[in-house]
């Protein structure tokens, strides 16, 4: 079943620039993985949709997907109530909107 992964980021002030030009140069090569985009949430917030096969494609790629975080922490502000750089949330589809 299809799986999809959110995560969601503020920006450093002045850094937005440079965190959607990360994501450009991003190239996920995971098993399972179909597609991802970044969106842009409000003012310094962004976040990243990932489309995969199933939850073992995408849980298998974790350590993939924190690698590429690791190359932009830099650039990120802690969201606060101890959800520290990141708000990652992930799932199998249950229903589809058509």
């Amino acid at each position: 079943m299809t799986a999809y992964n959110v995560v969601r980021f503020r920006t450093k002030p002045g850094k937005e620039k440079a965190f959607v030009e990360a994501h450009e140069r991003v190239s996920l090569k995971a098993k399972g993985f179909i597609k991802g985009a970044l969106i842009k949430t409000g003012e310094r917030t962004f976040c990243v949709i990932g489309e995969w096969k199933d939850m073992d494609s995408l849980a298998a790629a974790r350590p993939q997907m924190i690698g590429l975080l690791d190359t932009m922490r830099d650039l990120l502000e802690d969201l606060g109530g101890e959800l520290g750089l990141t708000d990652p949330v992930s799932g199998p589809v249950v229903a589809e909107v058509k």
